[in-house]
């Protein structure tokens, strides 16, 4: 049985397409980023074919990636063996909407879709380029774009969707010189008020464990790790 906070990843932050090889979900991410490109695990793993999986990635002309997660340990252990490295370990978030902050300044963050130009010009300068931004287009839940402003210019953007009321927050991004600012607080805020307003009664996100800021940040706001998993690719020479 599928993890429902996976389901919530796989429904607001989608992959172009999935099929079944070997045991394995394959994901076609087209350059997305390892979640929506990392083959996961769907069956037992003493019936599960790696190579067939392995042989599924390649011919979309994707790099062989796995994600592994909780209880997934004797596939992370035959990936190894393989010689697959591990990459991204990824902490999931999750709080009651009622326990988070929704009170937004005026005139600074505001929820809404299609993206703004705006909002996609921001994105783009911040590592959210085309083939991410493709991600949030095909989600087909309740979704918006969240843009911030601040000194009457555009500063920041994250995307927010849900799936069986849960929210998820992805690509939040803050310009560089708009940092350590409160910026983030507010985009969360105006997420949180939309998501509740849709209906949501919880707030997810996935933070990798190097983004140590965001992850004080998320937690200072009242928002708890609740789940953890990490990728494994072939070893890069």
């Amino acid at each position: 049985m599928t993890d429902p906070l996976f389901e919530v990843i796989d429904a607001t932050w989608p992959a172009a397409s999935v099929r079944q090889a070997g045991g394995f979900l394959i994901r076609e991410g087209r350059g997305g980023g390892a979640r929506v490109s990392a083959a996961s695990l769907i069956g037992d793993l003493a019936n599960a074919d790696i190579d067939a999986a392995i042989a599924a990635q390649r011919d979309l002309g994707q790099e062989p990636k796995f994600m592994l997660r909780p209880g997934q340990e004797a596939l992370d252990a035959a990936l190894a063996e393989r010689g697959f490295e591990a990459f991204d370990p990824v902490v999931i978030l999750m709080a009651d909407l009622a326990a988070l902050p929704r009170d937004v300044p005026p005139v600074t963050a505001f929820a809404h879709w299609p993206p703004l130009a705006i909002a996609r010009e921001i994105w783009a300068e911040n590592g959210i380029g085309p083939a991410r931004q493709a991600i949030l287009d095909r989600a087909s839940t309740p979704k918006a774009a969240v843009l911030d402003r601040s000194r009457d210019r555009a500063a920041g953007a994250a995307f927010v969707a849900i799936h069986d009321r849960i929210a998820m927050l992805h690509a939040l991004v803050v310009a560089p010189e708009f940092r350590r600012q409160g910026l983030a607080r507010a985009i969360l805020a105006e997420a949180c008020r939309w998501a509740a307003a849709e209906g949501a009664t919880r707030l997810s996100l996935v933070v990798t464990r190097a983004n140590t800021a965001a992850l004080a940040l998320y937690r200072d706001l009242g928002l708890t790790p609740v789940c953890a998993y990490h990728y494994r690719r072939e070893t890069r020479t």
